[in-house]
């Protein structure tokens, strides 16, 4: 069940970046950025102290913050 969800966050957050950032990634594009998003989003506010919740909403949110910046980087690298 937790790859499940997983799966679902990381879709949901792949999408809400592809949203803010600009372009999408298609669906499988999508829930790869947005899991990986997930660990560079735990990363990233653990080391900042920053706290977002628990629960489904909390893991959307950190995953998006993590698609967010990854896809920022990934930007910065292709230009």
């Amino acid at each position: 069940m937790d790859i499940v969800v997983l799966l679902l966050v990381g879709l949901v957050a792949g999408w809400l970046a592809g949203l803010v950032v600009g372009g999408g990634f298609g669906l499988i594009g999508d829930i790869v950025v947005g899991v990986i998003g997930a660990f560079v989003g735990a990363w990233l506010l653990r080391h900042l102290g920053i706290a977002v919740g628990y629960g489904t909403l909390g893991r959307i949110i950190t995953a998006t913050i993590g698609a967010i910046v990854l896809l920022a980087l990934l930007r910065l690298v292709r230009r």
